[in-house]
């Protein structure tokens, strides 16, 4: 029990008592009273010494704060580029200063307390802890990284590298126990067992992690771990009426397990009843609502992208003038062909940093929740397959939009009169958007009979991202990676307006870095001749 926690006992215990006992009516019952006192001036120095040991832990946190914030806000992009260190920052303003404040609570310090209670509404929540595990969770099995890696913050690209402690890693199991998932419980419970183990400082007792990793390792039905993992807590902790419970149902289940197996067996052939030793359990993750996931995570990790040389002869580069377009004569942008069929390309220099840090700095106080809708009711709503802020910039917000959009009707050749408003994104920690069409399938959507469907989508990466963040088609095997100040084009639909069903795409999560795009999506209306019908549906 913390020390903090434990000061608030005898106070409450000496108040029932009192309220309960009338001494006075009786010399022997006050005589019980001196050694009441006597146990109350023991607490008082119990109190004293917890209150000398309470102000050495707050002013060792707040030295290791003082490092921490001065490295942290020298450069707080970079630093949040880490996803660790963004987990880790979540988590210590939800949790750890929570911790804090009831510690500094025992105290008369109420200009902090006061400051901490004004600054607490604007914290992160529980929902935000818990997205930001699970944030680390789908880096962790997109990139095929292992607890160690992640908890080490062995990843590439990072400046300022950060590692998870006992309790982290105790929290992420957790997380993934309340929600359910014992695939990622096992491996975030057996990495904190594993640092536990090699001598690491920590609050959380091992019979806390045992308890939660026997009970996963059972759910897959691995009864000879889960005893053992159960044997090992008891050891631990002989009083564990859970575990001990747990125990003896496990043998139950076990010998059952063996009759049954005596009875499908030959009288001559011999059951092995050997226990299995505890080991690193390699358990299989659950398959989940996405048929495509395989091929999606691989690209992301840059495997299996289906650029052949055949294919690759007949990718160009050239200067593109948008089909003699006048503003485009005398400086025509450098266009990259990323794919051919269906066509993808990439163009240069499409947006100066001053124009990127203008467009970021008008979007960030808007930026809100992304949402998606939903195919049944047609609502818009936020998804856990959809990881970002966005925000829709109006020309008239200021002449820079108004420039970027008159730039990418130049290039296309299609007009922005019927297109959607700028949309810019930030994708957060492990931020994603799961394979899904920008053209519309859904005959309810109003826009479809005004404006017509989306044509073709213009993508604007307005950062670098060291790791992670790709765009990816699983249809087709393509893997496009943010380049800043470049612009990847497609289209969405065929001349006959049918989708065209290829374009199925993905934001990756981003591993490393902080992921900035901006896009617009051009309609039907208004580019009927701009881009006129084929011959066939598929042209």
């Amino acid at each position: 029990m913390k020390p903090w926690l434990q000061l608030m006992f005898f106070p409450c215990v000496f108040l029932i008592w009192h309220a309960e006992a009338e001494f006075f009516t009786s010399i022997g019952q006050m005589t019980d009273l001196i050694y009441a006192e006597k146990d109350l001036v023991q607490s008082l120095q119990e109190y004293i010494r917890a209150e000398e040991k309470k102000l050495s832990q707050i002013k060792s946190w707040a030295e290791k704060m003082d490092v921490l914030t001065s490295k942290s806000a020298s450069d707080p992009e970079g630093y949040l580029a880490h996803p660790v260190n963004a987990y880790k920052l979540v988590k210590r303003l939800n949790t750890d200063w929570l911790e804090l404040e009831n510690l500094v609570l025992q105290d008369t310090t109420n200009g902090f307390i006061a400051n901490l209670t004004i600054q607490r509404q604007f914290f992160p929540t529980e929902e935000d802890e818990t997205g930001a595990a699970k944030a680390l969770m789908r880096l962790q099995d997109t990139y095929k990284l292992d607890p160690e890696t992640l908890s080490r913050g062995n990843l590439p690209g990072t400046k300022y590298r950060s590692s998870l402690t006992v309790g982290d890693c105790f929290g992420m199991g957790k997380t993934a126990y309340n929600d359910g998932d014992y695939y990622h419980t096992v491996l975030w419970m057996e990495q904190a067992l594993k640092q536990h183990d090699e001598g690491e400082d920590t609050t959380v007792s091992k019979v806390e992690i045992l308890d939660y990793l026997s009970y996963a390792v059972f759910q897959f039905g691995d009864l000879h771990r889960a005893m053992e993992l159960t044997r090992r807590l008891i050891s631990l902790d002989s009083t564990h009426e859970r575990a001990g419970s747990n125990l003896r149902y496990f043998e139950k289940l076990l010998e059952k397990e063996r009759e049954e197996k005596e009875k499908e067996n030959s009288i001559n052939k011999t059951v092995t009843t050997t226990e299995a030793v505890v080991q690193s359990g390699a358990y299989e993750r659950p398959l989940d609502y996405l048929p495509e996931r395989d091929i999606y995570e691989a690209l992301c990790r840059g495997e299996g992208v289906k650029m052949t040389p055949r294919r690759q002869k007949r990718l160009f580069c050239r200067y593109h003038d948008g089909n003699r377009n006048p503003h485009l004569l005398i400086a025509p942008f450098k266009e990259e062909d990323e794919w051919d069929s269906p066509h993808i390309v990439r163009y240069y220099d499409v947006m100066s940093d001053e124009e990127i840090e203008k467009i970021k700095e008008l979007a960030k106080p808007r930026l809100a929740r992304a949402t998606v809708r939903d195919p049944k009711t047609g609502v818009l709503t936020v998804a856990s397959y959809r990881v970002s802020k966005s925000s829709w910039l109006e020309e008239e917000d200021d002449p820079v939009v108004a420039k970027v959009n008159q730039r990418m009707q130049q290039i296309t050749g299609l007009t922005v009169k019927t297109a959607e408003l700028l949309q810019v994104a930030n994708y957060g920690m492990g931020g994603q958007y799961e394979p899904h069409f920008d053209f519309s399938r859904r005959p309810f959507d109003s826009t479809l009979k005004s404006e017509g469907n989306r044509l073709a989508t213009f993508l604007n990466y307005m950062s670098d991202v060291e790791a992670g963040g790709a765009t990816v088609f699983p249809d087709f095997g393509a893997a496009i990676w943010p380049k800043k100040g470049t612009a990847v084009f497609w289209y969405n639909l065929f001349r006959s307006g049918e989708g065209d069903y290829r374009t199925r795409h993905a934001a990756c999560p981003v591993l490393v870095g902080c992921k900035w795009v901006s896009n617009k999506w051009f309609h039907e209306r208004g580019n009927e001749f701009l881009r006129p019908c084929g011959r066939t549906e598929v042209d």
